[in-house]
């Protein structure tokens, strides 16, 4: 089995029941959700847009390969709704992304991991910080608290009360 962490984001219509969703249709193909953090509330990064997204970070078990996983992936983003615009970023009403994959580094035209930005973006720190604070990423050495701690993100993100929201 693999353990990978993935990001959900998204900041159009009912994020919160597109982010349940998410979940159970994870849940129920590429793999089972071990943990899962609260809900966080950020800015955009890297664009304009007229709304806050909502992150959550899961810990899954999966015994898929890094390629089919993107494939479940995408189908669970189309699945809900999402299109995607070639190359801009933009609102979305969902985005997964493989944060980690095991250990493994992996490079390839359609796939990074550890995700390229993950260290830049304190909306992805610090829900994976929540729930895997000493989680070493394979290139840096250093723990998602180290990272989070060492992060020059001016964001804002604030953490919200999720008690129904979790997996």
């Amino acid at each position: 089995m693999n353990t990978v962490f993935l990001l959900l984001g998204g900041n159009l219509g009912d994020v919160r029941t597109t982010f349940r969703q998410a979940r159970e249709l994870i849940n129920a193909g590429p793999g089972l959700i071990r943990k899962a953090s609260s809900l966080y509330r950020s800015e955009p990064w890297g664009f304009e847009a007229e709304s806050l997204f909502l992150n959550q970070v899961l810990e899954v078990e999966t015994s898929l390969d890094p390629s089919d996983l993107l494939h479940a992936l995408l189908a669970i983003e189309t699945a809900l709704g999402r299109t995607r615009k070639k190359g801009v970023m933009d609102s979305r009403n969902i985005d997964i992304d493989i944060l980690f994959f095991n250990d493994q580094v992996i490079l390839t035209p359609k796939l990074e991991v550890p995700h390229p930005r993950l260290h830049l973006r304190r909306f992805t720190l610090q829900p994976l910080a929540e729930i895997a604070p000493e989680r070493m990423h394979p290139l840096t050495g250093q723990t998602m608290t180290q990272l989070l701690e060492a992060c020059q993100d001016p964001m804002t993100v604030e953490k919200l009360d999720t008690a129904d929201d979790t997996a």
